[in-house]
């Protein structure tokens, strides 16, 4: 099972100080917190896409790539990129270049986000939001899978003799989490393909998780990828934790109650009774997220958010050695003992690779340049 973190990249006012950190404060930040994720033993990084304030991550491939250069284990991911207002042929062209600069280190997770002005600040009508995430995402796939793509749509110009370059690193894509916490369709859709769903875990109770990640499963086995218990399935899920619960509930009903996202509504205690967010001690961690495996059953991919709301670089790295020391190696130990041997761990480069048969060159060489006119021969002499 792999253990990670992830940000949504917020700017927020520390509500104890006062103070609010610059945008490039908070994307040094983010570089850190990556770097200690993979120091302290984690395996997944993953970084949202936001358009607007108070969020600075609109280009994740970017930050991505600079952390690739800065690690060597860690898996890198995104925690939404917007299928719906992103153009599919970027996509393509973005994260199989990520893909080769990291050396197949990436995977990446589809989503709609949480913006509606997004739409229209891209061009597109939230109203053909589920349609949008469907067609760009067939069209996704065809570009990762097929050397020349001729194609038409609904949504976005035709494309003939299209060719996405560069091509998959080994001629494998990455693997793609489909990511939703209400729509039954982007569930069905992960299910469809036979790629992974990713439910956020932070907002719904437990019965919401557990009814979306129950369709998904059963989808995914209707459509002949396997048993549904071996569906990949990865939740999400915000923790806090000092060595006395007393103390982290202290230091983090502020942030709690002035975070932009869930802020000014339920308490704290209201909040962590009805949804997975857990604030306390290690122990408590362990035994929540223990307790996930209940309802959604043996699952490929926890991701913890510990960056939200204001919590100062200081703070957020004490909570990645409590994570790293204290929490994760009893987590493994334990969903590792309880994981039957037929059920997949989660994707990764090399396990796509062996499941292809090995890697292939996938590199396409034109006939002709269709600037020069030249062939690939003539060019080589």
């Amino acid at each position: 099972m792999q253990f990670g973190v992830f940000t949504v990249s917020d700017i927020t006012t520390d509500p104890t100080t006062g103070r609010t950190p610059s945008e490039g404060e908070r994307i040094k930040a983010v570089l850190t917190i990556a770097k200690k994720a993979e120091e302290v033993g984690l395996d997944v990084f993953a970084l949202g896409e936001h358009h607007n304030p108070p969020f600075f991550s609109s280009s994740p491939t970017t930050t991505l790539a600079y952390v690739a250069a800065q690690t060597s284990t860690l898996q890198l991911s995104t925690a939404t990129t917007l299928i719906t207002t992103n153009d599919p042929v970027k996509i393509a062209e973005d994260y199989a270049m990520l893909q080769h600069l990291a050396g197949g280190r990436v995977d990446l997770m589809m989503g709609r986000g949480n913006t509606g002005p997004v739409y229209p600040w891209f061009g597109k009508d939230i109203r053909d939001g589920i349609p949008l995430a469907v067609e760009n995402y067939q069209l996704l796939r065809r570009l990762w899978r097929e050397d020349v793509v001729n194609w038409e749509g609904q949504f976005r110009t035709p494309l003939q003799g299209f060719t996405s370059t560069p091509r998959p690193l080994d001629g494998v894509p990455p693997f793609v989490w489909h990511g939703s916490i209400r729509s039954p369709q982007i569930a069905e859709q992960a299910a469809y393909y036979g790629d992974g769903f990713f439910h956020n875990h932070i907002f719904w109770p437990k019965e919401h998780t557990q009814r979306m990640v129950e369709f998904y499963r059963r989808r995914f086995e209707h459509y002949g990828h396997g048993a549904a218990d071996q569906a990949i399935v990865g939740l999400g899920g915000q923790v806090f934790m000092r060595k006395n619960s007393q103390d982290a509930v202290r230091e983090f009903r502020p942030y709690f109650d002035n975070a932009p996202v869930y802020g000014h509504g339920p308490s704290l205690e209201d909040f962590s009774r009805e949804t997975p967010l857990t604030v306390g001690s290690p122990q408590q961690v362990i035994e929540r997220t223990l307790g996930f495996r209940d309802y959604v059953g043996d699952y490929q991919r926890q991701l913890f958010l510990i960056d939200h709301a204001g919590l100062p670089l200081k703070t957020v790295l004490e909570q990645l050695d409590v994570l790293g020391e204290e929490v994760v190696p009893v987590l493994r130990r334990e969903f590792a003992a309880r994981k039957p041997a037929h059920v997949p761990d989660a994707p990764t480069h090399a396990s796509l690779v062996a499941a292809a048969g090995g890697t292939t060159d996938s590199t396409v060489h034109a006939a002709a340049d269709d600037v020069t006119g030249r062939t690939v021969e003539e060019v080589q002499a």
